[in-house]
């Protein structure tokens, strides 16, 4: 066995549940699972969601009621864990978890990250394009210290292949230029890897379908949620699986096997 780590946004841990989560994690045997959109407090979550199959749950909620908030559920004891990034304005939303799972001949951290959407007009833009200024240059330090796979929805699709209707969503937020070129600089200039492309270079390999029109039954989708990993560790992935069977939310969730143990 090596190490199973799965992503998914919730869309709400309480709706997610009532639609089988729980009882389809105890299926998938993850080692970790990073969620994200939680919508919850930790008035919510103690003694209902804090453990999930047998995972133990890390969570940064956010201030504002039913709204963002990560977890990151975790078989291992971490030798800490890190909550928020740091900066007021998202710290505030709830956006960041990192559980570390240190030994004397390796430093791992896994992360859970929620990146904010800008699809709810120019207000919210901009904020995103704040928060890819704060976590570029954290993800760049991080890396020099350690390895890391961050797990989380995105909230950018970063080629053509990365979304059906590429053409017509070129002003629209998750596609806008500069948020692919950001995606390119990380993963050329800060060296990081898209870990499913790297396994799965097929098109029409999406993990989220607006809940407008018909997009889930014609498979009108978007890939936004990402493994982003230091490549020593990337290099270690071995399978992946974007999982269609039942929906939880809006998004699917995406597993990636590893070759290694915590």
């Amino acid at each position: 066995m090596g190490f199973r780590l799965v992503t998914l946004n919730l869309n709400g841990i309480r709706s997610a549940a009532n639609k089988g989560l729980l009882e389809w994690a105890e299926t998938v045997g993850a080692d970790c699972m990073g969620v994200q959109e939680v919508k919850a407090q930790a008035a919510d979550v103690a003694g209902r969601f804090d453990t999930l199959a047998g995972l133990r749950g890390h969570f940064h909620f956010a201030e504002k009621k039913g709204y963002s908030g990560v977890g990151l559920y975790a078989r291992k004891q971490p030798s800490d864990v890190i909550v928020g990034l740091g900066d007021t304005e998202f710290d505030a939303e709830g956006r960041y978890v990192e559980a570390r799972f240190d030994t004397a001949r390796r430093k791992l951290s896994i992360i859970s990250c929620y990146f904010p959407s800008g699809s709810s007009g120019e207000e919210r833009q901009a904020a995103k394009f704040r928060f890819l200024d704060v976590v570029y240059p954290h993800l760049l330090a991080l890396k020099g210290e350690r390895e890391f796979i961050l797990v989380g929805d995105v909230n950018i699709a970063h080629k053509e292949i990365d979304l059906k209707n590429w053409k017509s969503n070129q002003k629209n937020s998750g596609f806008l230029p500069e948020e692919r070129n950001w995606m390119t600089r990380l993963l050329e200039e800060a060296g990081l890897v898209d870990v499913f492309r790297t396994l799965n270079p097929h098109p029409e390999q999406y993990t989220w379908w607006s809940n407008r029109g018909q997009a889930w039954a014609k498979n009108v989708g978007w890939r936004l949620d990402y493994h982003l990993a230091t490549p020593g560790i990337a290099a270690k992935a071995k399978r992946e699986h974007i999982y269609l069977e039942r929906r939880f939310s809006d998004h699917a969730p995406l597993t990636i096997d590893y070759d290694f143990k915590l």
